[in-house]
C-alpha cells in the first residue's frame, strides 16, 4: 500500500468502504468497529454504473450525512482488472473531493477477514491451535491470487503470507509441507467467491487432497463491511495514503503490458 505515516487519530470513525476486485460490487458503513450498512450487488459488468448510486443509496439507508464520513476505505485489490480500477477511481475521487483521508486494504485480506468474523463463533473448536484462512481468487492457467493469515491461540488476526500470484498446485503442496512442519494449524480454511476454486484446480474437493482432515473450502462474497474495519483499525494507526499516489495493487501485469514489454525486447535485440 503507498502508505504515509500520519498522527494516530482517536475519537469516533466513521468510514464510507467499497470493494469491486470481484463479481460482488461491495460498498459498506462502519463506525467505530461497527458496520452501520452495508450492500452487494452482482452485475460484475456493470459496476462503474451502479458504484456511486449504491453509495449514495446506502448512506441515505444508514442513516450517515456524507459530512459524517471520516475516512475513504478501498479494496486496493488484487482481483480483477478493471474492477479493481473502478473501486480504485471512485474512492479516490471522493477522498479528494471530500478531502477525506483514503486507506486501502487488500481485497484478498478483506475476503479473509470477512469470512472470519462471520465463523469465528466457532474457534472453540480448534483446541487452541491456529486457523489459517486462504483466500482464493481464480487468476486462470492454474493460477490464483492468494495469501494466508492466521488467527492465532490468542484471537489475534496475523498476515502470514503476501499477496501473490501462484500456480496453485505448486502452492498447495508447499502449503501442506509448512501445515506439518512444527505446531500444525487446527483449520485451513479456503475461501472464494463460489467455494469451489481450490476443489477445480486439485481435481477433487481439498479436504480429500491430503491426508489430514484440517482443509475445508468455503464460499464467500465480498463484504465492504471488514474493509471498513480493516481501514478503521488502519487510521486509527496513523496509516493513510496520498491520493493522488494511490494505485491498485494488480499483482501481475496486463495482457497488453506483457505484450507491449515483449515487443520491446524484440525490438531491442
Amino acid at each position: 500500500m503507498n502508505g504515509i505515516e500520519t498522527k494516530g487519530q482517536a475519537g469516533s470513525c466513521t468510514t464510507l468502504a467499497l470493494d469491486t476486485s470481484t463479481a460482488t460490487l461491495a460498498t459498506a458503513v462502519t463506525r467505530d468497529g461497527a458496520v452501520l450498512g452495508s450492500s452487494q450487488s452482482y452485475a460484475e459488468r456493470n459496476h462503474s454504473v451502479y458504484v456511486t448510486s449504491q453509495m449514495k443509496e446506502l448512506l441515505q439507508s444508514s442513516r450517515t450525512p456524507a459530512g459524517e464520513v471520516d475516512v475513504i476505505a478501498v479494496g486496493q485489490g488484487p482481483g480483477s482488472y478493471t474492477g479493481v480500477r473502478i473501486a480504485v477511481t471512485a474512492a479516490k475521487t471522493l477522498a479528494w473531493i471530500w478531502k477525506k483521508p483514503l486507506v486501502g486494504v487488500s481485497s484478498l485480506e478483506a475476503m479473509a477477514y470477512g469470512f472470519w468474523l462471520r465463523k469465528r463463533e466457532e474457534a472453540d473448536e480448534r483446541d487452541g491451535r491456529e486457523v489459517w484462512v486462504v483466500p482464493l481468487m481464480d487468476a486462470r492457467r492454474g493460477q490464483v491470487y492468494v495469501a494466508r493469515f492466521a488467527i492465532r491461540e490468542d484471537g489475534s488476526w496475523h498476515r502470514a503470507e503476501e499477496d501473490g500470484i501462484r500456480l496453485f498446485k505448486e502452492w498447495f503442496g508447499s502449503l501442506e509441507q509448512l501445515a506439518q512442519a512444527g505446531k500444525p494449524p487446527g483449520e485451513v480454511w479456503f475461501v472464494s467467491e463460489n467455494g469451489e476454486v481450490a476443489a477445480k484446480l486439485l481435481g477433487e474437493p481439498v479436504g480429500h487432497a491430503a491426508a489430514s482432515g484440517i482443509y475445508s473450502e468455503a464460499a464467500y462474497s465480498m463484504d465492504a463491511g471488514a474493509i471498513g474495519l480493516l481501514a478503521e483499525a488502519r487510521y486509527r494507526q496513523g496509516k493513510a495514503s496520498v491520493v493522488h499516489d494511490f494505485v491498485p495493487n494488480y499483482t501481475q501485469l496486463t495482457e497488453a503490458e506483457v505484450k507491449l514489454n515483449a515487443a520491446r525486447s524484440e525490438s531491442a535485440t
